[in-house]
């Protein structure tokens, strides 16, 4: 592993553990067993170092979504998409800690990100609004109301499930797998037209045929924002 990945490691190892105020650059430095001053020829700050953590578990996120969406082009179905982003922000902590806004491991430090990464995050809500908008054209998604309240709605449910893992947990189903096929139901009745097309129904065809056609404009929008996450993580290095 090279010494910048393992000094990423390290950093999301330790803030999800210990919280950002506490994690300093000597600890980094000892978990990734280099010098403090290689921590420092990569990153001009601690606060630099840490919005490239934060990145780089956006990013694999982002890329994740990309891949299924090149395998089953229904994973562009809003029911689908985000259930996949619950799955990935289950399994990282670092994502965890993002999404729900955790102070006691964030603290400052969220307001900060919230700053600095304000371009990529504008870039990746309209992402969202535009994907709704390839998805009602392609009659995949209901046009009862419009795409800023549909974007709304989208995110407001999701942001519900991220939160209720430290609100509700004890409330949940034990199984990963069952809390996003709950998402995806909850979405899928929300805001699609037809049917989960895994059932068999006689729409299936023709909804898959629509996901085909919408995934061809949708997927470049997500490839682009791995390129802007990219950019980000490189203008976070020391020049």
């Amino acid at each position: 592993m090279e010494r910048g990945e393992r000094i990423l490691e390290a950093a999301g190892e330790l803030l999800v553990a210990w919280g950002y105020q506490r994690v300093t650059i000597d600890e980094i430095a000892r978990r990734a067993q280099v010098g403090k001053g290689t921590v420092y020829l990569h990153w001009k700050t601690k606060d630099a170092l840490f919005l490239a953590v934060v990145l780089q578990a956006k990013l694999r996120s982002h890329r994740a979504q990309t891949a299924r969406m090149r395998v089953d082009p229904l994973e562009v179905l809003p029911s689908r998409m985000m259930s996949g982003v619950y799955r990935d922000f289950l399994a990282d902590p670092v994502l965890r800690a993002l999404y729900s806004a955790d102070t006691d491991v964030l603290g400052r430090f969220h307001d900060i990100a919230k700053k600095e990464l304000a371009e990529v995050t504008s870039y990746g809500d309209q992402v969202v609004r535009r994907s709704l908008e390839v998805l009602r054209e392609h009659g995949l998604v209901r046009t009862d109301l419009g795409v800023v309240q549909q974007q709304y709605a989208l995110l407001a449910a999701a942001s519900g499930f991220f939160l209720t893992e430290a609100l509700l947990h004890d409330h949940a189903p034990d199984a990963a797998e069952e809390r996003a096929r709950i998402l995806a139901h909850t979405l899928r009745g929300a805001l699609e037209t037809s049917a989960d097309p895994a059932t068999g129904t006689d729409t299936a065809a023709r909804t898959r045929a629509a996901a085909e056609a919408a995934a061809s404009e949708i997927i470049p929008l997500y490839e682009h924002l791995e390129e802007l996450s990219e950019q980000e993580m490189r203008r976070q290095l020391r020049h």
